[in-house]
């Protein structure tokens, strides 16, 4: 009997420890023949990993069989993923590393229009993968540029929350914000077209700093955002990403690829917006942030061609609600004098698209449409807008020998209506809407002297309808060391740009100023340089710093420039009679470990003024010092990554109603900063939360003047239009909400999940 349970009692040991124990997967990596170190191989589904040993090899234990993805990384090199069978068929795998320049050579297209690798662009070129906005998940494109060097959305209302994006210090209307390289976000667009673009279908943004006007025309003048979205043959099958704040506000974005036959592929986008819980934590008795109801909805298609030619075609539709004012406001106070409220209507549609001739020759004919229609309030001034704008370009490219020509034809047409005194006859009650032709030409040579030197020559030239003649010239050079870890680039250009202030400025609608034009308004324009030095140093630890600095100077003339300070109950509006200068010097570090902590910061230190008679201000809004940050870093055998993120910026000069003002002049320092944790749930689901501006910074309560009295019924004019200071009213203020440099939102928590399913 002894003997059986001595038989079973072995049995059992011998089959746990064939069964229980867990199967190691050995492997080495390697770099043509040699061995790498510190290289991370993870398997995401299980949250296990290890990191290669001096000689390039590595083991994994794994508790049961199955068939699992080997995910291989290190700085510096390209990204792979292996299929491993447990238990193996082989004792050791062998995996190759590809380099790819510190993992950020993508190709890229805003700067010279043509597909090129970052590291060949003779145009400096910052690019942001999704990845990147995923530390801090916004509701929209405006605030999640804010963890990005030198670019910072500027809030312009303290009411309704608009704002615009602003490039080393210049304004929104200087900044050109292209889809797929199409110009859909302009004109109305600037303000309210940045949000609402489906996240989950975004692949990467280009960011070029300084004039683009000699390829992109009008509105390139500080700058260009170009969003790229997601190939239909390289998004997801379908993706989610849903999540709600501590305030109430609830985002969800939906990715959907799908095939429509045998020869189109398609990619559909929906972002739901909704925030309808009134706050006021400040006691002003107005809502701290604006409330929405937005949906947009993106479809974009590919059709199959012979010889690979292109034919892409994507359309958006958005559609928001949105309203900010007092506390007790509702629509029914929509347009009157009882209780005050800014309530905005916003329809808008765009379409774009990219058809290659069927030619020998590679001709492309780029296009894009978009109408924008607004119904706005703001207290009992109404603002009733219709904008429409098409927008058509051919495109030629030809190499031979060591030129990369680009010659182009482009033609825009802008159509705008509204209630104002922008579209009426002078002394006349008659409507006329302005119908704007804009034609133009431009060609570009980039001769590549040898693999490590370029220059590229560029010159447009535009006819605009009610401007005459512009010529946008351009010269970028480019000089590479033999190993391509230190790149010189160094750029001078020429931009331009045509106002339309009611389509730009809402200070300007808000009821709260009379609008005044001392003349008619003449292009700006502007001359840059800009010196770019880029280094990648790898250290013999495996980790990886990479630097890119820039020094810009921009020099402005005819430049317009809103006038707050000479009555504070009117905007007046004129070209310089002197000149402007933004100029300034900025420097990112990216620095990885390979044990998964990586760091992203960036400052960026600046001069933007005017001078007029010999007088030089400071431009207002606009700070001396911006830092940024994004610290990050995986726990890999947790499955568990955490993201740091912030800013910081210095005081800005800010919009006071006349000496008596006695609110200050200058912004303090602030920081707003967030922290998120992330945990993946298997390959396809991923859960993240934290809180979003930690130190709780908010403006001060009297940041809206006379908040009390938003119709200015208790406020006494003079004649000409100023303020009488009275008892009740002793600092001559009145209703004036631009006073303004951030959001009144305060810390709060959030919660989200995404699920991705690749096939």
């Amino acid at each position: 009997m002894r003997n059986k349970y001595f038989l079973v009692t072995l049995f059992l040991l011998v089959a746990n420890a064939l069964f229980g124990q867990s199967t190691p997967i050995r492997g080495k990596v390697l770099l043509g023949n040699d061995g790498v170190e510190f290289v991370n191989v993870y398997i995401k589904s299980l949250g296990v990993g290890a990191t290669t040993n001096m000689n390039g090899e590595f083991t994994i234990q794994v508790e049961k069989p199955g068939t699992y993805t080997l995910q291989v990384s290190m700085v510096g090199f390209k990204s792979s993923q292996q299929k491993v069978v447990v238990p193996q068929s082989s004792d050791q795998l062998i995996i190759q590393l590809e380099e790819m320049d510190e993992g950020l050579d993508e190709v890229v297209v805003s700067g010279t229009m043509q597909e090129v690798s970052k590291l060949d662009s003779p145009v400096p070129v910052e690019v942001y993968s999704a990845n990147f906005f995923k530390a801090n998940p916004t509701p929209s494109i405006f605030e999640a540029l804010q963890t990005v060097n030198g670019v910072r959305p500027q809030v312009n209302c303290n009411v309704c929350n608009t704002g615009d994006i602003h490039i080393n210090g210049l304004e929104g209307p200087y900044t050109m914000v292209l889809i797929d390289g199409m110009p859909i976000v302009s004109g109305l667009g600037t303000v309210y077209g940045l949000s609402g673009i489906p996240q989950a279908l975004i692949d990467r943004m280009e960011i070029v700093k300084g004039p683009a006007s000699t390829l992109y025309g009008s509105e390139a003048v500080g700058g260009l955002i170009n969003v790229i979205t997601k190939r239909t043959d390289a998004a997801p099958l379908f993706s989610t990403d849903a999540f709600v704040t501590g305030w109430g506000e609830t985002n969800l974005d939906l990715g959907v690829r799908s095939n429509w036959g045998k020869k189109i592929q398609s990619l559909t986008g929906i972002n739901g917006f909704y925030y309808d819980n009134p706050i006021d934590h400040n006691g002003d008795n107005f809502t701290d942030l604006t409330l929405s109801k937005r949906i947009s909805v993106f479809q974009k298609i590919n059709i199959s061609r012979p010889q690979n030619r292109v034919f892409t075609v994507a359309g958006r539709y958005i559609y928001e609600d949105r309203w900010g004012g007092e506390m007790n406001w509702n629509s029914g106070f929509r347009g009157g004098e009882e209780v005050y409220g800014e309530s905005i209507y916003t329809s808008r549609w765009e379409t774009f698209g990219t058809w290659q001739l069927p030619t020998s020759e590679n001709i492309n004919f780029q296009f894009s449409a978009n109408g924008h229609k607004q119904n706005s309030f703001y207290g009992s001034t109404s603002y009733m807008a219709d904008q429409y704008i098409g927008f058509g370009q051919l495109t030629w490219t030809k190499t031979a020998e060591k030129h990369r020509v680009l010659l182009g034809m482009a033609y825009r047409y802008t159509y705008y209506d509204d209630n104002t005194a922008a579209t009426s006859e002078v002394d006349s009650k008659k409507n006329m809407p302005s119908k704007m032709h804009l034609p133009g030409v431009f060609l570009q040579d980039e001769i590549k002297f040898s693999e490590k030197q370029s220059l590229l020559l560029g010159a447009r030239y535009d006819y605009n309808s009610i401007h005459g003649s512009i010529v946008t010239p351009r010269v970028n050079y480019k000089i590479s060391s033999a190993d391509k870890t230190t790149t010189l680039r160094l750029s001078a250009g020429n931009g331009f740009r045509v106002a339309n202030v009611f389509t730009e400025d809402h200070a300007a609608l808000t009821g709260a100023r009379d609008v005044v034009f001392e003349e008619e308004l003449r292009p700006e324009k502007s001359w840059n340089v800009n010196g770019n030095l880029v280094k990648k140093i790898y250290t013999d630890s495996g980790v990886f710093v990479g630097l890119d600095g820039s020094v810009f100077y921009t020099y402005f003339t005819n430049r317009i420039v809103p006038d707050y300070e000479t009555n504070p109950n009117q905007i007046i509006y004129a070209n310089l009679d002197g000149s402007a200068v933004s100029q300034g010097l900025s420097l990112n570090a990216d620095v990885a470990w390979p044990g998964g902590l990586s760091i992203t910061t960036g400052a960026t230190l600046m001069d933007v003024s005017v001078e007029e008679e010999g007088i030089k201000t400071r431009q207002l809004l606009t700070e001396r010092f911006s830092g940024v940050w994004s610290v990050g870093y995986e726990f890999f055998s947790l499955g568990l990554k955490v993201d740091y993120t912030g800013n910081v910026y210095s005081p800005m000069r800010l919009p006071l109603l006349g000496e008596l003002d006695d609110r200050p002049g200058y912004s303090p320092w602030y920081s707003i900063q967030n922290i998120q944790l992330t945990k993946s749930l298997g390959d396809k689901w991923e859960v993240y939360g934290g809180v979003k501006n930690l130190l709780n910074f908010t403006p001060a309560a009297n940041s809206i003047a006379r908040a009390f009295d938003p119709f200015d019924k208790n406020v006494d004019f003079a004649t000409d239009g100023s303020v009488i200071p009275t008892p009740d009213n002793p600092n001559a203020l009145t209703f004036d909400p631009s006073y303004v440099y951030t959001a009144n939102q305060g810390a709060r928590g959030f919660l989200g999940v995404r699920y991705t399913l690749n096939r």
